[in-house]
C-alpha cells in the first residue's frame, strides 16, 4: 500500500518548537559541563602552585581563585554571618562567615569558616560557635565570592549574627564598616570550633550535565521523528 506524506502546519510548528527547546537546553547543559571541566583544569593547575600569603595588598579575585592561601590575623568579635539553605549530606545548616583583620594592617578578609547544623525546631536559633580569640593563622582556598542560592523573600539587612540567604563581600564590608579583600578564603585548616569543612568541589557535576544534555537532545530528535512518522501515517491511502 503506497504511503504519502501530508504536511500540516500545527504539528510541524509544535515539533519545531519542542525541538528548538530541546536543542537550547541541551546546548546550555553542554556549556555547563564545559565550564565545570574548565574549573577542574584550573583547580588542578593552581593546586600545584605555591601557597599565597595574603596581606593588605589588594589582589584580583580572578588571579586568586582556587589558589591555596594562608593569612594571619584576628577574627572580628561578634560579626558572624550565617548563610542559610546550605545543606550538608541532606542536613539543613549554615555556612558561617567571619571577617578577619589581617595582621599589621587595617584591611580585612572574609573567611568562610565552615558548616554547622541548624535547629529545625527554631529556625532563628543560632548554634553556639567558638570563635578563636587572639592572633590565628588560617589556611584555605581562595574563592571569588561566597556563593549564591535562589533568594526567597526579602533579603534581611546585614548585621552581626544575621541569618541571610546571600551576602556579597562588598555588602558585608559596607555593613561592618571595614575594608575587605575582594575575595574570600574557604577555610581548610583545623580549628576547635565545631564547624565542618567538607567543602563541595566546584568542578563536580560535569557528567551529570552531559547526561542532561543527552536527554534534551534526544527529546528534540524524538519530536522531529514523531512529526515525520505520524505525517506518513496520516497520508496512507484508504483504498
Amino acid at each position: 500500500m503506497p504511503l504519502t506524506f501530508r504536511f500540516r502546519w500545527i504539528p510541524f510548528i509544535a515539533a519545531v518548537t519542542v525541538a528548538a527547546i530541546g536543542l537550547m537546553l541541551g546546548n546550555w547543559q553542554t556549556r555547563r559541563a564545559h565550564e565545570k571541566e574548565a574549573i577542574e583544569a584550573k583547580l588542578l593547575e593552581r593546586a600545584q602552585a605555591p601557597t599565597v600569603v595574603v596581606d593588605a595588598k589588594p589582589k584580583h579575585p580572578g588571579d586568586m581563585e582556587y589558589r591555596r592561601v594562608s593569612v594571619t590575623g584576628n577574627f572580628v568579635d561578634n560579626w558572624n554571618i550565617y548563610l542559610e539553605n546550605r545543606p550538608h549530606q541532606g542536613v539543613p545548616g549554615f555556612y558561617v562567615l567571619t571577617p578577619l583583620k589581617i595582621a599589621g594592617s587595617g584591611t580585612h578578609i572574609l573567611v568562610v569558616r565552615g558548616w554547622i547544623r541548624r535547629d529545625v525546631a527554631d529556625r532563628t536559633r543560632l548554634p553556639p560557635i567558638a570563635t578563636p580569640r587572639g592572633q590565628v593563622e588560617i589556611g584555605g582556598i581562595a574563592r571569588a565570592g561566597t556563593g549564591h542560592v535562589l533568594q526567597l523573600g526579602t533579603a534581611e539587612p546585614l548585621k552581626p549574627n544575621a541569618i541571610v540567604q546571600n551576602a556579597g563581600i562588598t555588602d558585608i564590608g559596607r555593613a561592618a564598616g571595614i575594608e575587605l579583600q575582594p575575595f574570600v578564603i574557604e577555610q581548610t585548616s583545623d580549628a576547635a570550633d565545631g564547624l565542618i569543612r567538607d567543602w563541595p568541589r566546584p568542578s563536580s557535576g560535569a557528567d551529570k550535565h552531559r547526561g542532561y544534555a543527552f536527554q534534551w537532545y534526544a527529546l528534540a530528535a524524538t519530536a522531529l521523528l514523531f512529526f515525520v512518522v505520524t505525517g506518513f501515517r496520516r497520508g496512507r491511502s484508504s483504498t
